[in-house]
């Protein structure tokens, strides 16, 4: 873990329940506010660089149930 709130997509994804890939679907589709359930880690990254995601998986986890639970988990990526 990489702090006692943030957390790296492979362990947030395995924590949810989910794939990364759904992980990030909900992230760039705008579900998974920056800020609030994830930020940009620039930590061992040379510029130029594209950051990874790093999540709030407490956050997360109410998004993403009630997300999932609502039967919006059929949309197309």
């Amino acid at each position: 873990m990489l702090g006692d709130i943030w957390s790296s997509s492979e362990l947030t994804a395995e924590k949810l329940g989910i794939t990364e890939i759904k992980l990030s679907f909900l992230r760039e589709n705008g579900i998974l506010k920056p800020g609030i359930h994830w930020k940009s880690s620039p930590l061992g990254q040379k510029k130029p660089w594209k950051p990874k995601a790093i999540y709030n998986i407490k956050m997360c986890r109410k998004t993403v149930n009630k997300f999932y639970f609502d039967g919006n988990d059929n949309i197309a990526a």
